[in-house]
Order: structure tokens, then sequence, then C-alpha cells
């Protein structure tokens, strides 16, 4: 894949060479060279330019100026990313002819992992459903916008040259879990006044993954993004070592940067040193607004993946991106979700009793509501979609038969069974086993963190991509998506179809546009978190993290 990363810079001190137009316009605006003494008088003539030459000159100035400056990368201090659309604008820079095609810009401060353009339903044979199923929805002008405050730059220009206060983070968890709580170990870093070491990944017990951090991401990245945010480190210097450190792993939920820096600062400040574990959704979706700016750079900016994995994950993607548009299904039937949310998984008794079983067995994996029926879950929309379910719904918004579905998650409870009413209404369905070419996942072999990754890469690029139950991954691709351009992006309303589903009486045209109305206004929008205390700024980037021209604005530190 053709691409490349541009250093961000401070556009006040710029590397670039002056254009040649700067030196031409030296000639006519460099203060004159002093004169002898005897020239000091009233009456020395100076020769002028026609008003008409000056004016031109000036404004031919100002434009090879501006020019100079937005080639420029922004450091840290105010962040605001021109994205692409992903209908038209960018086939600019990506051609048809799979030879020339570009998986990530080179534009200041553009995300690390930009999606190929979306195709759309321009075929003249498709019906009206199918051109509104791929249409993508009207960004209204949004774009990442990263405008940190005065004091924000102050502070983090003084932090992140912090050399006496450490923090290690342990994270655990399944990929976008563990993604969720990097981010918010370098905001409580930031917090803290400390140098964050580079987190710590726990083996995950489910799956038995032992992949550290470099890994999964990319190291260097992580580093040289954040640099003037926070100081990041490979490991602890000598000098902070020690032969036993208590790990503090007892962190309530939805705690403040107040409450953070009251229970820790002291502690960190004396002993040099503090291990945060279990950090899962602990830290407020409500910070103030310079951190959940921050919050975003870390998600969409520095959390590249490594080099090994994203090669991979861009060939796959242009796979299925040549074949025409696709849609990204993450579809959730492993056993551990059928485990965890205390649900039946649609296969009958004999999968049923397993589940069954492992969840009495397993109880501390049970998530769901304990005090509900498995009916009363499942209208409730705690229920994953199951493989009929979701074939409905795809037919309902208008989804053409021959649409090519890439399957994003793990292998489902069942097997081919699990997903064959799906296949039998749409029977163009890839997943990476089937799409990667001999040898190229054998790297990856257990390791369901780089696996989860390369489902990442594939489904931003989608054209559509829809979750079949909610979820760190859901979230996060809500996010992403959003922030590249706000690329289609359907959450099924589960509470709202399920009954519909399940009433005869309910003939499928009357199904389909029932549907089609219900998920009108969740097909990936703007939506503003403003209001809403409970969404969290990397699944709902817009206002802290994304604006409209002409409205940037700087807001306060903590």
């Amino acid at each position: 894949m053709a691409k490349s990363m541009r250093t961000i810079r401070n556009p006040f001190f710029t590397s670039h060479p002056p254009s040649p137009f700067f030196h031409f316009s030296l000639l006519f605006f460099s203060p004159p060279k002093k004169s002898s003494p005897r020239f000091l008088n009233h009456h020395h003539q100076t020769r002028c330019l026609p008003p008409q030459i000056f004016l031109l000159l000036i404004s031919l100035s100002l434009v090879f100026s501006g020019i100079s400056f937005l080639t420029s990368s922004l450091d840290h201090g105010s962040t605001c990313v021109s994205t692409i659309s992903p209908s038209s604008s960018l086939n600019f820079f990506i051609s048809d002819d799979p030879r020339h095609l570009v998986t990530s810009l080179a534009v200041s401060g553009a995300s690390t992992l930009y999606p190929l353009p979306a195709r759309g339903g321009h075929s003249g044979n498709m019906t009206e459903e199918e051109r509104e199923f791929w249409k993508q929805p009207n960004g209204e002008g949004y774009t990442p916008c990263l405008d940190f405050s005065l004091d924000y730059r102050k502070k983090s220009a003084r932090i992140s040259k912090e050399k006496k206060r450490f923090l290690v983070v342990v994270v655990s968890g399944g990929l976008n879990q563990q993604r969720n709580q990097i981010v918010d170990a370098v905001v409580i870093a930031m917090i803290l006044e400390a140098a964050l070491v580079v987190p710590v990944l726990q083996v995950n017990r489910v799956w038995g993954d032992e992949s550290e951090f470099s890994d999964i991401f990319d190291v260097e990245h992580f580093k040289e993004t954040l640099r003037s945010d926070v100081r990041i480190v490979s490991s602890l210097p000598s000098t902070h070592l020690m032969s036993r450190q208590t790990i503090e792993n007892q962190i309530p939920w939805d705690v403040s940067p107040v409450w953070i820096r009251a229970k820790f600062f002291k502690q960190l400040d004396e002993e040099g040193l503090l291990v945060l574990k279990g950090l899962d959704s602990r830290l407020a979706k409500n910070l103030p607004p310079d951190l959940q700016k921050l919050r975003c750079k870390v998600a969409f900016h520095a959390l590249r993946f490594a080099a090994p994995i994203e090669n991979l994950g861009n060939r796959l993607a242009r796979r299925m991106w040549i074949e025409g548009p696709y849609i990204a299904l993450h579809l959730r039937l492993e056993k551990d979700v059928w485990v965890r949310t205390g649900c039946l998984t649609g296969l009958g008794s004999e999968f049923d009793r397993i589940i069954a079983e492992t969840r009495m067995a397993q109880p501390r994996y049970l998530t769901g509501r304990l005090n509900m029926t498995y009916t009363e879950r499942r209208l409730a929309g705690f229920c994953p979609l199951n493989a009929y379910e979701i074939a409905r719904l795809l037919k309902a918004l208008g989804a053409p038969n021959n649409a090519s579905i890439y399957i994003a998650g793990g292998e489902p409870f069942g097997g081919s069974r699990a997903i064959e009413p799906l296949v039998k209404k749409f029977p163009n369905l890839v997943t990476k086993e089937t799409l990667a070419h001999k040898g190229e996942l054998l790297p990856f072999t257990n390791r369901s963190s780089a696996l989860a990754a390369l489902d990442y890469i594939v489904s931003l690029s989608s054209d559509v991509f829809l979750p079949s139950h909610g979820g760190n991954m859901a979230k996060a691709m809500q996010g992403n998506r959003a922030y590249v351009g706000h690329r289609k992006f359907i959450m099924p309303n589960k509470r709202a179809m399920l009954p519909l589903m399940e009433n005869s009486s309910v003939s499928e045209s009357e199904l389909s546009s029932v549907t089609r109305k219900l998920h009108r206004k969740s097909q990936g929008h703007p939506e503003s978190r403003r209001g809403r205390r409970d969404r969290d700024v990397v699944a709902y980037p817009v206002p802290e993290c994304m604006c409209r021209h002409g409205k940037h604005r700087s807001v306060g530190f903590f």
C-alpha cells in the first residue's frame, strides 16, 4: 500500500523551505540597507512601486505564505484535521486500478487508519431500496478538530518532560477493551502529571492470548504522536525498580480527574511509581474538553496497529473493495457471548444445554440481567441477533441478495450451522480465513487480539457496518467511522424490531417499511454527545473532537 506519515510539526517553526516567491518578495519588501549619515535627512528620495503592483505582490505573498502554512503539520497546539469525503473527493487519490490503491492518506494530522473510499450504489440495475441501502450519510460538514487550549499546552509542555513520577497500567480483555483502557491510561497520566510506561497487556483468560503491546500496536508511533502531551517510556528506569509494588485495582466506577488526583497524586509523588489495574470504564465518560480531545487523539491517531497487522489488514480490505461495495457484519455468535449474555443460541436444546452448563460452572462470566428470563432479555435488546434475524434485518433494510459480506468476529458457536440462515439469503459471505491467502494468517495463530485488529481494519473500509450486538467493537467502529467522514453505521434497534419479526400478521413489505423508518436516524449521521452523560466521546466524537469549518474553538483544561 502506498502510504506515508507526515511528522506533526509546530506551524510557527516550520522546517519547510520558504517558497520561491518568498525570496522574490524580499526584493520589494525588505527594509532598506542602512544609509550613511550624510543621507539621513528628510530630503532623500525613495523609489516606490506603483500601487497596483504593490497590492498584487502582497496578495501573492499571502497566498504562497498560506500554502506554506497549510502544508506544514500542526503540533498539538491546534490539531484541526481535514478529512476527505468518503464518496467523491477521495477518488482523486485512489484509482480503480488495484495497483494504485491507497488505504492511508498522507494528509496533515489525518487518522492513522484511513479507510478505502465508499463505493456507493451507483449501478444502473439496482432498485431504489438497494441504492438507499448503500447511500452514505450526510456528514454535515463535521471534520476532526483537536484544538487544545493554551492552558493545556502549557501544562503538557511540562508534563511531557516528566522524569520523576511514573505510571504503569495493566490492561485486560479483548482488543477494543484494551484500546479503551490504553486511552484512559494516557489521560490518567496527564491528570497525575506522570510519565507513562508502555501499557502491559494481561494474558487474556478467555482466549489465552499472550501478545504484548508491541505485537499489536506500533510503539514508536504511539510515543511520537503523544510526545507533546505525555512522556511515554518503554520501561521503568533502574531508579524506580522495586522488589515489591502495590497494585491499585479497587477503582470505583465513573471517577473524576479530581478523585484521581486526590487518591493517587501524593502517593505517586512520594514513591515515584504507581501501578494501576482494572481501568475498564472506571474513568468518567464526562471529562473537561481538553481531556476528551486527548482521548480522541489517542484512539484515532496514536493507536496505530503494528506493521504486520496493518499490512495484512490493508491487503484484505483491498481484496474486498476491488469487488465493489461491501458490508462488514460483526456477528457475535461465539460461545463466550452466549455464556455472558444469558441468552439462548437458537440452535436447539443440545447447544443451549452446553451453554447453560458452562454458565453454571462459571457464573462470574454472566453479565446479563440476572432477574430477567431469556424471553425478557431478548425482547429488551440484551441478546445478540442470530443469523436468521440478521438476514431478515438486512433484507428489510434493502441489502441486495448478491451483496458481499465480510463477517468479523470469532468462530461462531455451532460452526457452519450457526450461520446457515444467513448464507441462504446472502451467499457471498467471507471471513478473514477465507479471504486470506495460504500462510498469511500463520503469524497470528492463537493471537486473538491481532485477528480482531484485522477485522477492525477490514470493517473500517466497508461501505456499511452493522453489529449484531453492542459492545466495545461496535462503539469503536461507530466512533472511528464518524471520525473519518461519517461512514454508514447501522445499530439494530432490537427492542423495536424483534416484536415485529415475531408477529406473523406483519408482512415482509410492512416489516421492510417499518424497519427502514426505525433505522433512518441511526445510520452514521453526526450525533452529538452533548447532554448525554452515558455516551463515550470515542464513540460520539461530536462536538468535542469534531466541528464544522469556522467553528473551531479553544476550551479549558481541568
